[in-house]
């Protein structure tokens, strides 16, 4: 069965899923993104510009498949970039700062605030994390987390592929997955 006809299977499911409930299909909710970071147990500087193309890489294909699975829809971050480049260099990572997240999620206007970052043990090893917070309440909405076996475009790509899977095919069993 090929990649279209699963897509529109798993469409109509959550739409039965939604009409027996008779849960109305309402607009999904903003999520401010911003972006990937590289946490690297052993960095290579020969490798920086390709790894950090990567995350860009990866950070656009979240974006995309998110909007396309209906599960957020992303917010232009170019309005507010200030704020962003601001709190990205108050902080070695974003992903660890409790009150950067709090601060993006309070001047950024969205529903929600994502962050993610890429764990790269090895070249052979890595994984791809995201977390999602609330941005009216600063609570932590969701965490994923996906292993992947090599340091190529296919296999980061393969990885945020699988997580947004994931996470649309769990929101059609549990429509507050992720809220």
């Amino acid at each position: 069965m090929n990649a279209t006809i699963r897509r529109l299977r798993r469409l109509l499911v959550a739409a039965l899923l939604c009409a027996a409930g008779g849960v109305a299909l309402a607009a999904p909710p903003s999520l401010a993104m911003i972006g990937f970071e590289l946490l690297e147990d052993h960095p290579d500087g020969s490798r920086d510009a390709e790894q950090q193309a990567r995350l860009k890489m990866i950070d656009a294909e979240f974006r995309a498949l998110i909007a396309e699975r209906g599960l957020y829809r992303p917010v232009d971050l170019a309005p507010q970039q200030a704020l962003v480049d601001k709190v990205r260099n108050s902080a070695e990572f974003v992903f660890r700062c409790v009150h950067c997240k709090s601060d993006l999620a309070a001047g950024l206007g969205s529903d929600y605030v994502a962050v993610g970052w890429v764990q790269k043990v090895s070249n052979l090893i890595l994984n791809v994390n995201i977390e999602i917070i609330e941005a009216a309440s600063g609570r932590v909405a969701l965490v994923k987390s996906v292993d992947l076996r090599g340091n190529n475009d296919e296999s980061w790509r393969r990885g945020v592929r699988f997580m947004v899977r994931d996470m649309a095919e769990k929101r059609a069993l549990n429509p507050g997955y992720g809220l």
